[in-house]
């Protein structure tokens, strides 16, 4: 799993998977999830992303390789 934050896009992006990216799901206005051709989960897109975590924790990531 790896963890990016994008400062400019105030924009978090988990990524569980590599994969080719095939379709999307929006959960609300700030959350999207990213599938594969299969349905597998490929990542979360947290948009607007100080409104909803620390910013202690996202001064914290750069990129953050979790295994």
């Amino acid at each position: 799993m790896k963890i990016t934050f994008d400062k400019e896009a105030d924009a978090v992006y988990i990524e569980f998977r590599n994969g080719n990216f095939a379709s999307n799901k929006k959960i609300d206005e700030d959350i999207i999830i990213d599938f594969d051709g299969d349905g597998n989960i490929l990542g979360i897109e947290i948009i607007n992303a100080s409104k909803r975590i620390s910013k202690d924790f996202l001064s914290d990531i750069s990129v953050k390789n979790l295994v």
